[in-house]
């Protein structure tokens, strides 16, 4: 087996070429010897033991046609390979780079047989104090120059599967990318959402506007509205400072008084955040907080009954 299918590497390889297509295993062998150059061929007991695992793992499955297997991909067997794009398209690359290799290596061998060729009809003319014949020293020559062009053959075709794995790794990381790019985008989109809704519910933001438009003399609201509250601060607390009546007075109206509240409601929680970095927060302070927007809550509530 090449080492570029080291560490259980192969499995990544068949996941891919069954996601190309569903194959029984005689295709998969003959399509990883291709992609080889013929210069690799796995053996049955390398394959389809390889095959039977990836279906007990649930990667894929199979149906008989024609008295064979043949294998497809499953959703899961596609979800791996997409979590393992960039491992994927360094495989192609090393694939590329291992047919050059053994192209190379053969090569080599195919001149290193030449010279031994030529060195032993030497020797044995010499020995024989003959020259060899025209015949054959043509049917010599012909064998070389099909040893020639064979190499010539598989150089070629590693130089193509070559830049066809080079383009296969270009996508594999371009839609690695897309996918990271559209994870993004969702996460984003479920943040902002997840903004929006808080930032229209009541609840505590309702509370805390309370607590300063509770004295902001509007029409059907404050105290005057609704007889005085009852606060619920802790004994000694610092008493709330008096309503600004300019507060917010930069924020112009839009003509729907449900989004001026939201905005209201906006600025506001942003002012007690600013207080709370500021200042800091203890347990003594989170009481006093809470029994002023309780009572501010009642506060507002009653107003907004009042107004209905």
């Amino acid at each position: 087996m090449p080492p570029v299918f080291a560490h259980g590497r192969l499995r990544l390889y068949l996941l891919k070429l069954l996601d190309e297509a569903p194959r029984h295993g005689y295709e998969v062998i003959r399509l990883l010897e291709e992609r080889f150059q013929g210069l690799y061929a796995p053996s049955a007991g390398t394959v389809y033991p390889r095959l039977a695992k990836l279906e007990a793992e649930g990667l894929v499955t199979h149906a008989t046609e024609g008295g064979r297997k043949v294998y497809s991909i499953t959703e899961a067997g596609r979800a791996e390979l997409a979590d393992r794009g960039g491992e994927l398209a360094d495989l192609e690359l090393e694939i590329r780079d291992s047919v050059t290799e053994l192209a190379a290596e053969i090569r080599e061998d195919v001149r290193g047989a030449a010279g031994d060729l030529r060195r032993e009809m030497r020797a044995a003319a010499s020995a024989s104090e003959t020259r060899v014949d025209d015949e054959s020293w043509a049917a010599v020559k012909e064998e070389l120059s099909r040893a020639r062009q064979e190499w010539k053959e598989q150089a070629r075709r590693a130089r193509d599967e070559s830049r066809r794995a080079r383009e296969e790794a270009q996508q594999a990381r371009r839609q690695a990318k897309e996918a990271q790019e559209r994870a993004r985008a969702e996460v984003q989109r479920v943040t902002r959402q997840f903004q929006e809704q808080f930032a229209k519910s009541g609840g505590v933001l309702g509370s805390l506007a309370g607590a300063w438009l509770g004295g902001s003399g509007a029409a059907g609201s404050g105290p005057t509205a609704t007889g005085p509250s009852q606060s619920t601060a802790p004994a000694g607390s610092a008493a709330p400072p008096a309503a600004d009546t300019d507060w917010a007075e930069d924020l112009a109206p839009t003509g729907d008084p449900a989004r001026d509240l939201d905005r209201l409601l906006d600025r506001f929680r942003d002012e007690v955040r600013d207080a709370a970095r500021d200042h800091g927060m203890t347990s003594a302070r989170l009481d006093e907080a809470r029994a002023h927007l309780a009572d501010a809550a009642a506060r507002l509530g009653a107003a907004l009954r009042t107004g209905s």
